[in-house]
């Protein structure tokens, strides 16, 4: 019976001892698998830390790229403002060249009128002054009149607000009869401005008689002073 209870009980410590060396084989080997799989697992979170890192470095760098690129937007925009001001000034400067341009144009093409109305009025003048030296040319060709004898003018009451010179172109017209301002001009010697403002104050003053026919005038004493001259000429004597 104790035999029995023995090896029964070396059955069991027998099982039991190869129930727990078979326990520790599965623990030595679950430990191994374990410490595969840790090390498996340490590779592929090392693995993931690295790209994590790489992704992160790689994303700081995009940041930079990115923050770089708006500050070079920032400044393109900045350069695009200012040349967007200057082309609207010169835009402005172009329309007022433009609008000065039409008016310059505008006065040349007044001027140009201006200038064939004048060209016009100088070609009309140049015939005139071409008749004229033709009507001088046929004037100077024609027989010569004979003069009167001078007759003396007195410096009477009529004749006091003459000048000499004045006297001098009475007497000349009345000895040698009508003749026109330049005519004058030779035999007194005076300029042809001077010659002109005197003939003109004696013909308005009444003195004188002048044609008007043909350029230049001509002048001559009017009949009734031509008379009082006489009559004051006879009275003198």
């Amino acid at each position: 019976m104790i035999e029995g209870l023995l090896m029964l009980m070396g059955l069991l410590l027998t099982v039991t001892i190869g129930a727990a060396i078979e326990y520790y084989k599965h623990i030595c080997k679950a430990q191994k698998e374990y410490e595969k799989a840790r090390g498996i697992i340490e590779d592929i979170v090392l693995s993931f830390n690295r790209e994590l890192k790489r992704n992160a470095e790689n994303t700081e760098a995009l940041i930079y790229k990115v923050e770089g690129s708006a500050a070079k937007a920032e400044t393109s925009l900045k350069k695009a403002e200012n040349i967007e001001k200057k082309l609207a000034v010169i835009e402005n400067a172009l329309s007022v060249l433009s609008e000065k341009y039409t008016s310059l144009l505008s006065k040349t093409t007044e001027v140009e009128t201006k200038t064939n109305n004048v060209e016009a009025a100088c070609q009309t003048l140049k015939i005139k002054i071409t008749e004229i030296e033709e009507q001088v040319q046929k004037a100077s060709a024609m027989p010569e009149i004979k003069s009167e004898p001078v007759i003396p003018i007195r410096r009477d009451k009529a004749m006091s607000a003459l000048t000499d010179t004045e006297v001098a172109v009475l007497e000349l017209l009345t000895a040698e009869g009508p003749k026109t301002a330049p005519e004058i001009r030779d035999k007194i010697g005076l300029s042809r401005e001077h010659t002109a403002r005197l003939m003109k104050k004696l013909y308005e003053e009444g003195y004188l008689e002048r044609e008007t026919g043909k350029i230049p005038f001509r002048y001559s004493v009017k009949k009734e002073m031509v008379k009082f001259l006489k009559k004051a000429e006879s009275e003198q004597v």
